[in-house]
């Protein structure tokens, strides 16, 4: 009998030893769980933790961007340009003045707010060279458009362009600084006004005052002249549009009519200097020998004298 408890001993103790282990398992996991799933619950709520921290970073991150977009856009001005267009057109004589009044026709066509005629010249024979010139003054949003509208129109008469320039002056600062100043003379001119309104003072100081009204509107006459001037000049754009015979092609007999057109020219330099060479030195000559002349008579009258 003892020795089958002494036997049952180790038994029993490894039995116990196995029923704690299990024991503690059970208590370490909630609920009842198995220890592999409360080791995979604990990494996720470890994971979930980081994430949560890491999440102000990136929310601030997005607030900082949601408040940029939302800031209200910094005020500023657009420059006030004043631009001059210069085009230039070279083709044959005979079609220079009929494509110059199509470009002034197309002109006309938009009406005198879109589009005016400022000049138009032309001079010289079918011939010969001739120059042409037309000056418009073509509103300041349909400035480009225009001009490659006449651009076209001069490419199917057959006209080679040459010159085609666009050139701006800003005139914000000299507007900003006459429409300051005319602020002040006109609250000037209102303070004097009202010394003049109330007769409060000495003769000398109404009169100097109604100098000073007189001054002070002149003043503001010229700086609302000019300011509509500069205006106008933002408002239309002037475009300069010049015209040249083209020089026809290069051939063999083209330096000899050349040099046989310019001798006419030459002969007539020639005889020109001539002329004047004629004028001033024939009366010199004329004084020479008359003086050599009247030498000579007068020492021939002694000789015969003494004979």
């Amino acid at each position: 009998m003892r020795k089958a408890l002494i036997l049952l001993a180790p038994v029993c103790l490894f039995a116990l030893a196995a029923c704690s282990n299990e024991t503690r398992d059970e208590a370490a996991a909630p609920f009842g769980e198995p220890a592999a799933e409360v080791a995979g619950d604990a990494a996720v709520a470890a994971n979930e933790e980081s994430a949560q921290a890491d999440a102000p970073s990136r929310s601030g991150a997005a607030g900082e961007l949601a408040a940029l977009s939302e800031r209200p856009n910094i005020p500023f001005t657009l420059p006030r340009m004043a631009y001059a267009f210069d085009l230039g057109f070279r083709l044959a004589g005979k079609d220079l003045v009929p494509l110059q009044q199509e470009h002034a026709d197309m002109c006309e066509a938009l009406g005198p707010m879109n589009c005016q005629i400022v000049s138009m010249t032309s001079s010289g024979e079918i011939d010969e060279d001739i120059r042409g010139e037309l000056q418009l003054a073509v509103a300041a949003d349909k400035a480009r458009g225009f001009a490659k509208v006449l651009s076209g129109a001069a490419s199917n008469a057959g006209a080679e362009a040459f010159r085609a320039n666009i050139q701006g002056e800003e005139l914000s600062k000299s507007i900003v600084d006459t429409e300051a100043r005319l602020r002040s003379r006109i609250a000037l001119r209102d303070r004097l006004q009202g010394v003049l309104e109330t007769r409060r003072g000495k003769v000398e100081e109404l009169v100097e005052a109604e100098r000073g009204v007189a001054a002070v509107n002149e003043e503001i006459d010229a700086a609302q002249s000019w300011l509509r001037e500069q205006k106008g000049r933002i408002a239309f754009t002037r475009m300069t549009i010049t015209y040249e015979t083209a020089t026809p092609g290069s051939s063999f007999l083209q330096p000899i009519e050349s040099a046989l057109g310019s001798l006419g020219s030459i002969f007539g330099v020639i005889i020109a200097m001539l002329i004047v060479l004629g004028a001033i030195v024939g009366p010199l000559l004329v004084g020479v020998f008359g003086i050599r002349y009247l030498m000579r008579r007068m020492n021939r009258v002694p000789h015969e004298a003494e004979a």
